[in-house]
């Protein structure tokens, strides 16, 4: 089959969707498929090397569900999507995010092929789909078959479109990338219990209790550090509040490659993700559970989708600063709790391989192709045109 993977979101900058485009792209052609990729970019330059990239429209930021969304608001795409759309001759198109402004909306308009939609947002509310149901539905009767990535995110798209129907797929790891035993930071494996934090320095990933956690662990925990993997709007706020507190052992490693970024879970004997809601799935938990590491998270609906509480992680309410701190605490002084923990991660994490996943969306994607095949074919109607002779 010859996909084309649409995403609505600057494919220049790090995010989940995008890196999940990627991935999949790159297993659709080890299962023997071509990929071909969709995205606005901020960049003319960013490309993609593993599968062709068709860069359409120049991204904004428009503020979204506590974050950031870059997209782009032209409408003006047609043009030049229907060329590209002619020449390609996909068998499928898959939608990320469908209801997103503007290319994914655009494209799935104007597709006449077999069109597979994924929902990978979550939030307790959307503006946007209470007050344009009307508007979006039509967008829906479009797509042959749809996937949510967890079950929260099914139940967020449910709420508004409650007889619309999809299969969860979560999203997957790449089991070669991230492992245990590959080389660590070298100046952060020293005699210190490392706790790291990977995300979007932004309000919604709750850095800031994880902040006051470590501050109160301090004196209970000797020779801990924290590892801040990630860069955002909050980094001054964050910086700030390092200095004035004089927190010690606190390493900002701002934004990493993804080349470098599996070093830094190896480098790491706790993870914490106190996120403080907003979160469909969490893909840096399965980094983590793949990398070996213990998890201490919230209980929002995205992670308590991929996690285990006493079994691969200790969870904890959001925004509870307190409750982090203690089980933070825990953790750091029982080495025999963080390897059962850990041990259990890695056999999780296998459920998630992107192998797995990929042969799942392929699945979807037959079922997508046999819909549209069953599809009654229009007809023509001719009306008779009597002549007075």
């Amino acid at each position: 089959m010859r996909v084309g993977l649409v995403s609505p979101y600057d494919f220049a900058s790090p995010g989940g969707v995008n890196d999940h485009v990627r991935n999949l792209a790159v297993r659709l052609q080890e299962l023997g498929h071509e990929s071909r990729i969709f995205a606005p970019s901020s960049r003319a330059d960013v490309g993609f090397d593993k599968a062709r990239f068709y860069r359409i429209g120049t991204p904004i930021a428009i503020p979204v569900n506590d974050s950031v969304a870059r997209i782009t608001l032209s409408f003006h795409l047609a043009n030049q999507v229907a060329a590209i759309v002619a020449d390609e001759r996909f068998d499928v198109l898959h939608f990320h995010e469908p209801l997103m402004p503007a290319l994914p909306m655009t494209m799935l308009r104007m597709s006449t092929t077999a069109n597979v939609g994924t929902f990978h947002a979550f939030a307790t509310s959307n503006v946007g789909y209470y007050y344009g149901r009307l508007l979006l539905q039509p967008y829906l009767t479009h797509l042959h078959r749809a996937i949510a990535v967890s079950e929260p995110a099914r139940a967020f798209v449910n709420r508004y479109f409650p007889e619309f129907p999809m299969r969860v797929i979560p999203n997957g790891i790449d089991l070669d990338v991230y492992r245990p035993g590959l080389a660590p930071i070298r100046h952060l494996r020293d005699d210190n219990l490392n706790i790291l934090f990977v995300g979007r320095l932004e309000k919604r990933k709750g850095l800031g209790d994880l902040l006051r956690a470590y501050r109160a662990m301090g004196s209970r925990v000797p020779r801990v550090r924290l590892i801040i993997v990630g860069d955002g709007p909050l980094r001054g706020r964050v910086e700030s509040y390092i200095a004035r507190h004089r927190l010690a052992n606190v390493v900002m490693a701002g934004y990493v490659p993804d080349s470098v970024k599996p070093r830094y879970y190896n480098s790491a004997d706790i993870f914490c993700a106190p996120a403080t809601g907003a979160e469909s799935f969490g893909i840096v938990l399965l980094e983590a559970l793949a990398s070996g590491l213990p998890v201490v998270a919230t209980e929002v609906p995205g992670y308590m989708s991929v996690l285990e509480p006493g079994r691969d992680s200790i969870t904890v309410p959001p925004k509870n600063w307190r409750e982090l701190a203690a089980s933070l605490v825990i953790l750091a002084r029982d080495p025999q709790l963080r390897t059962r923990l850990a041990d259990y991660a890695l056999e999780k994490a296998r459920r998630y391989s992107w192998k797995l996943v990929a042969s799942e969306v392929v699945e979807i994607y037959q079922d997508a192709r046999k819909a549209l095949a069953a599809e009654p074919v229009p007809t023509l109607e001719v009306s008779s045109v009597h002549h007075a002779v």
